[in-house]
């Protein structure tokens, strides 16, 4: 039995390889699926666990070559059929045309024609999920072994992660198993402390995801926390933002869509528009002027952990 760990660098895989490692587990094996949009604190963080538990981390990204020539396809032999503009086309093929970008994240926000949104979350299935999957049926095959999938989910991240069960057979020989489901985030933290591991330098400074950089799921707080603290991430974002709106019918595309969707709320929604909103109170407003003006401490958690 191969017992895999899915590390992202956040505190609830770390706790799911720590329970894996106390439980006295056989056969670990951990997987770092990377998404090209984590930060480099995040990549080090890797690193180091690797060194600190002493066990090797394997390191996958997904390669969407295929995937670009076949998007490419679909544009020249169906958009103009459908109504897009010519011009609009032509110019989205001479794009397409440079080939692909080999960050997984942008190249799938570009064959998509936008970035993922809280609705359609694509990011997980196509960056982690499915790469992850084809993986540990790989190894499967090479050892001709079954293989247990630890996932660090906890039920009260959300009420669709609460649905899920503790263990389930998925066939074949492979079996998923979230041993963190009940747990709290202090529990999170306390195996953390008593194993030694440091967890990764983002919570310390008003992260509350460390996947992505910044995650389509960012609160309010933790957008304007990562363009004091890491503006070279929303530089990035806004650079992004117009190699994606090439590939969109549209000619636009946004990280953090405004509401409805018409013209409007895509041109209020790039990434500039969303720092300006983190910065204001009552409803988007008024400017707060303090939070905005305020320096970010040396040591901000929204976990407690500078106490």
């Amino acid at each position: 039995m191969i017992n895999m760990i899915s590390m992202s660098g956040g505190k609830d895989s770390t706790a799911t390889m720590l329970v894996a490692i106390d439980r006295g587990a056989e056969n670990i094996e951990a997987l770092f699926c990377d998404t090209g949009n984590e930060h480099a604190v995040t990549y080090d963080h890797v690193g180091y666990l690797e060194q600190a538990l002493g066990i090797p981390i394997k390191r996958i990204r997904q390669d969407f070559s295929k995937w670009w020539w076949h998007r490419r396809g679909f544009i020249a032999g169906h958009w103009v059929d459908r109504g897009v503009d010519e011009q609009v086309v032509e110019a989205t093929l001479a794009f397409f045309d440079t080939g692909p970008t080999g960050n997984p994240f942008l190249d799938l926000c570009i064959i998509k024609g936008r970035f993922p949104s809280r609705k359609a979350q694509f990011c997980t299935q196509f960056l982690k999920t499915e790469p992850a999957t084809g993986y540990q049926l790989e190894r499967m095959e090479a050892t001709k072994d079954s293989l247990t999938s630890w996932q660090g989910v906890r039920a009260d991240e959300s009420p669709g992660r609460a649905k899920l069960p503790e263990r389930e057979s998925v066939g074949g020989g492979m079996h998923n198993y979230r041993p963190i489901l009940s747990w709290n985030v202090e529990q999170v933290f306390e195996i953390h402390r008593r194993f030694g591991i440091k967890p990764n330098p983002l919570y310390l400074q008003g992260m509350s995801r460390v996947g992505c950089m910044p995650c389509i799921n960012a609160k309010k707080d933790e957008v304007l926390e990562i363009s004091k603290r890491f503006p070279e991430h929303i530089d990035r974002i806004a650079e992004w933002e117009l190699l994606v709106g090439k590939a969109s019918k549209r000619r636009n595309a946004t990280m953090f869509a405004a509401p409805g969707d018409n013209e409007t709320a895509y041109e209020r929604g790039n990434i500039r528009q969303a720092v300006q909103w983190s910065g204001t109170k009552r409803g988007g407003r008024l400017m707060d002027m303090f939070r905005v003006m305020d320096e970010p401490k040396q040591c901000s958690s929204a976990y407690g952990l500078c106490e």
